[in-house]
């Protein structure tokens, strides 16, 4: 097969990110540029064994949560 293969969990999160963009109907680099501005990059990466046995649907609302808390957290207060 192929000698440079990707780990299972890079793959996936790759997989993850172009669907989740697909989804939003957005690129998957301005995807990947709102998970890094919310430092959720790394959570997303950490969740592979969860998101990978369940519904897209379910990491994509899971993300959009995590998302939305993020920008509530910093959001100055009124």
């Amino acid at each position: 097969m192929y000698a440079n293969k990707l780990p299972p969990e890079t793959e996936f999160f790759l997989f993850l990110l172009e669907h989740y963009a697909r989804h939003h109907d957005i690129g998957a680099a301005q995807a990947l540029a709102r998970w890094d501005a919310a430092d959720l990059t790394p959570y997303v990466r950490d969740n592979y064994e969860r998101y990978h046995q369940e519904a897209l649907t379910n990491a994509f609302a899971d993300i959009d949560r995590q998302l939305a808390e993020t920008a509530g957290r910093q959001r100055p207060d009124d």
